[in-house]
């Protein structure tokens, strides 16, 4: 039977790759320790969950507007005016059963076949993969160490061209944690409003900065209409399975995206969305304390993984991710790349990481390995995933 073409285009995310084949391992018996998923390994908040409950309980099983129940609209309307101090209102809000539908929906609303798009490389695969199945033009924007895994200004303005329809960014990002600066916002606004360019602003780990202040680029004079904002619960409320995210942009684009949610998956759950109401408006004490022990675990990987020879690794700003340089450590274990190295820490340790073509292929002229760790696990196996790294790094020195 035929498969369409364009089904060759689309891409994955090799987490769940990886995510299968430590769950097979550990069925077999093997011990494995996972630092490749992220995914908070806390339960979500009590005071949500209660409220989902109450709320099917109270009826809500049925059908919403596509673009959301109007409260919880109100409620992420509300946040979001607070949070990024800019002014919204209910009709530009976009409700989706998780965050990944606003990209194909940003991406298939605005971009046509042959526009270019630039996005951060290393980056979250769905960027590249939606942009390509489109086919528009995927321009990677290389993130680079030196700077703290964010990007060269000028390497910004030279990749520009005529075609350039959206720049998409992500900050705090993953897979690296690295954090964009004010400069390189206003950087990144000037530019889009010169070249009447879309933005696409993941910003899916806004709570999770752990050094200064998150900055949205849609708070900068003349971005919020051009701006099209990600957000989501699955990171700062550990509710990856409600599956709830949202978008926030001008009320003539949230039209087309509700158009496409009712062509896709008709609306988002509703008892869903009435847990999403509680987890902006409830207590915030669970979700607070959770961000301060990725803090904690931040420090404690950093520390294990500078320790070990051969690796080398920056302290990310936010986010729960490390993306540790491994370049030494692959020629000293004599492996061609952090794939090779993702593998061998995999069956000889028993510790499950991720390489960093898992997040785009190399940029032209890259020459360093890299690998990512989640540090959303206890305190307890990252302890004991990174003891076992550095015997398995070590072991032939």
């Amino acid at each position: 039977m035929q498969i369409a073409h364009r089904m060759n285009l689309l891409g994955t995310e090799t987490a769940f790759e990886v995510l299968a084949e430590v769950n097979k391992l550990r069925a077999s018996g093997k011990d494995v320790i996972s630092f490749a998923i992220g995914e908070p390994d806390f339960d979500t908040p009590s005071n949500i969950i209660k409220a989902g409950i109450e709320a099917l309980k109270g009826g809500y099983t049925h059908y919403s507007p596509s673009a959301g129940l109007l409260p919880f609209r109100e409620s992420i309307a509300g946040y979001i005016s607070r949070s990024r101090g800019i002014e919204v209102n209910p009709e530009e809000v976009v409700v989706a059963p998780g965050a990944k539908p606003i990209i194909f929906y940003s991406i298939l609303a605005c971009i046509n076949e042959g526009d270019e798009v630039i996005y951060p490389n290393p980056g979250f695969p769905a960027y590249e993969s939606v942009i390509n199945f489109v086919g528009a033009k995927a321009i990677p924007l290389p993130l680079l160490e030196e700077k703290d895994f964010r990007f060269d200004v000028d390497m910004l303005k030279e990749k520009i061209t005529d075609c350039t329809r959206m720049i998409i960014i992500n900050s705090p990002q993953n897979p690296t944690g690295g954090v964009l600066t004010e400069k390189e916002l206003k950087t990144i606004s000037d530019l889009a409003i010169e070249n009447n360019i879309w933005v696409f602003s993941d910003e899916i780990y806004c709570n999770m900065v752990y050094d200064g202040k998150f900055r949205s680029i849609a708070s900068l004079p003349g971005m919020k209409e051009r701006t099209i904002l990600l957000d989501g619960f699955s990171k700062t409320y550990a509710m990856t399975g409600w599956r709830l995210g949202f978008g926030v942009m001008n009320t003539e684009l949230a039209e087309h995206f509700a158009r496409l949610a009712t062509n896709s998956v008709s609306c988002t759950a509703t008892f869903t969305q009435m847990a999403g109401i509680e987890a902006l408006e409830g207590s915030q004490e669970e979700s607070q304390e959770m961000i301060k022990e990725f803090k904690v675990r931040r420090d404690i990987i950093v520390e294990a993984l500078n320790n070990i020879d051969g690796i080398t690794c920056k302290n990310p700003g936010g986010a729960f991710y490390v993306f540790p340089n491994v370049t030494e450590a692959c020629r000293k274990l004599k492996l061609k790349d952090a794939k090779e190295l993702q593998r061998y820490l995999l069956y000889e340790a028993g510790v499950a990481v991720l390489a960093r073509t898992c997040f785009g292929k190399k940029n032209e002229e890259e020459k360093e390995e890299y690998i990512r760790l989640s540090y959303a696990a206890s305190r307890e196996n990252i302890r004991e995933g990174l003891r076992r790294i550095k015997e398995a790094v070590e072991k032939l020195v």
